[in-house]
């Protein structure tokens, strides 16, 4: 029986996606932050994880990059609803096998875990569709605030604009297009 652990701040949504795996036959761990889920690898060993990229006190990246310390061979879907390129590729660089936004369903969580291509977390396009101008500067924001370490004050400063105009651009939710 294959073994999955989910990691969400988000109770709700943990325990739905939680009946889905079961549904599907997985046997499934749960856990609420980076160290419950720690504590879960050592203990119990899953071959999958889906980790949720933003939670309180801790990141899915520093769970990432604890988790394949642990567990070389551990597969790693990362969730996020706040999603940008930027976050994307540190999640891959540190181990993680693919990367979706959500809200993402278990058969979307299931193609991800399958994939197995040279360019993990790479979505397979048949053809290029151009983000929209909200999207290119929602990736543009996140890429300078990845650079500046998530320093707002350091962050508006290379973009040229107002340290509150920054919040305000992050607060919303990422374009979906």
């Amino acid at each position: 029986m294959q073994s999955i652990l989910l990691v969400d701040d988000e109770e709700q949504f943990r325990e739905r996606l939680a009946r889905a795996f079961i549904n599907r036959g997985y046997k499934v761990y749960q856990a609420a932050d980076v160290d419950e889920a720690l504590t879960e690898i050592k203990e119990n060993n899953p071959e999958w994880a889906v980790v949720d990229l933003k939670m309180p006190g801790k990141s899915g990246l520093d769970l990432i990059r604890a988790a394949k310390e642990v567990m070389p061979l551990l597969k790693i879907v990362v969730l996020t609803g706040y999603g940008s390129i930027a976050t994307a590729t540190e999640a891959v660089k540190l181990g993680a096998h693919y990367y979706l936004p959500k809200p993402a369903d278990v058969d979307e969580i299931l193609n991800a875990f399958e994939k197995d291509s040279d360019y993990p977390g790479i979505a397979e396009q048949k053809e290029f569709e151009a983000p929209s101008l909200a999207r290119a500067e929602w990736e543009h924001i996140q890429r300078v605030l990845t650079d500046c370490d998530n320093n707002i004050t350091a962050a508006a400063h290379k973009l040229g604009i107002h340290r509150r105009t920054l919040q305000r651009k992050l607060y919303k939710y990422a374009p979906k297009k």
